[in-house]
């Protein structure tokens, strides 16, 4: 039985352990808390699992965009009785979690698009194409099968980005250029496991998007004066010198973004004071989104942090786009926005705010 061990990292003076536990499958399994986990692991089976897909890239995008189509067979919405993110109870369903209770469980994905062992690539006349390397993690953030970044509390919140900075530096050091921590939440943006979980993608090669925000930094761009500027007009507050704010140039209705007040290259590059505002805000922006529509919102949340390398002037971030613009009111992305990347904004800025600042 493997043993735990403390992270390096503490938040708000609490310690955070690590568990590896090695699945029967070959995946690892990494149980994250307050406390040593120690319990016994139930039994398990060992079934085939999918080693990432390929990449083509897009000749008139200038894109990579990957294939894998083992994920069509993914678990769809399955029962609360068959909920694979819940822990393993003795006698019932055997779930992606061999252990009877934990408080935070990272492991690799049994249908990932990336995979460090990825080696096919159909051979397409004209069409470059490679193996998609990298990794993909599932991030469960609690045992209950019901919950949210809010709901999980402060403590968990801690444990949770604790464990975010780890996975950050392991997947750097396994050779990831890019490290994108993320959550979908809702029907609404086609989550098929309701379990309150995010992910981690691991990339070998920094994302377009990604690209762009680096290079725009490195000219010069100062998103702590933009941030100094907006505010308290267009923020939310801040707590521990991070900020959360709807950008004056959102493209999504009610989009915020969280920062830290002065520029951080991630998480990992955060003060203890930071990190506290951080998770504090991680959890307050969904309780004010689900106040605000009057149900759990359905949002794209991600980790936008520098590359491997490193970033000149790089200013991390995390952002939320709810796909609501109001009460059941889905903010479809429809053909002039997939098409030339125009967003048409329904709601300005200045009233998003106002109505989140009043979600109450």
């Amino acid at each position: 039985m493997s043993a735990a061990t403390q992270l390096a990292r503490s938040i708000g003076g609490q310690p955070t352990f690590v568990r590896e536990h090695r699945k029967a499958d070959g995946r690892m399994l990494r149980l994250y808390g307050r406390g040593a986990h120690a319990l016994a692991p139930a039994a398990e089976t060992a079934d085939p699992i999918a080693q990432g897909g390929e990449l083509r890239y897009h000749p008139l995008r200038a894109e990579w965009n990957v294939y894998a189509a083992h994920r069509q067979n993914r678990t769809f919405k399955p029962s609360a009785a068959d909920d694979p993110l819940a822990p393993t109870i003795v006698g019932g369903v055997e779930t992606e979690i061999p252990f009877a209770d934990f408080e935070l469980a990272i492991f690799e994905n049994k249908f990932a698009a990336f995979h460090h062992s990825a080696n096919d690539a159909a051979d397409v006349a004209g069409i470059a194409s490679e193996p998609a390397k990298g990794a993909c993690d599932v991030v469960v953030y609690a045992p209950e099968s019901e919950g949210s970044l809010h709901t999980i509390g402060q403590d968990r919140r801690r444990v949770l980005i604790a464990a975010l900075i780890d996975r950050y530096n392991a997947l750097f050091e396994a050779g990831c250029d890019y490290v994108l921590p993320f959550e979908n939440r809702g029907d609404e943006v086609g989550v098929t496991l309701h379990h309150p979980h995010g992910q981690i993608y691991g990339f070998d090669r920094v994302p377009q998007i990604q690209q762009r925000a680096i290079d725009v930094f490195a000219g010069g761009y100062s998103l702590a004066a933009e941030i100094a500027e907006c505010m308290p007009e267009y923020g939310l507050g801040e707590k521990g010198g991070v900020a959360a704010f709807v950008p004056r140039f959102a493209r999504f209705p009610y989009e915020v973004w969280i920062a830290p007040k002065q520029r951080r290259e991630g998480p990992w590059d955060c003060s203890d004071e930071e990190l506290e505002g951080l998770a504090f805000w991680l959890g307050e922006v969904t309780r004010r989104y689900d106040a605000m529509f009057e149900q759990p919102a359905a949002t794209m949340m991600a980790f936008h942090a520098a590359p491997r390398s490193g970033s000149s002037r790089y200013h991390f971030t995390v952002q939320f786009y709810p796909l609501l613009r109001a009460k059941a009111r889905v903010k479809h992305l429809a053909s002039v926005e997939q098409h030339t990347g125009t967003f048409t904004v329904d709601v300005m800025p200045e009233t998003a705010v106002q109505m989140l600042k009043g979600a109450e």
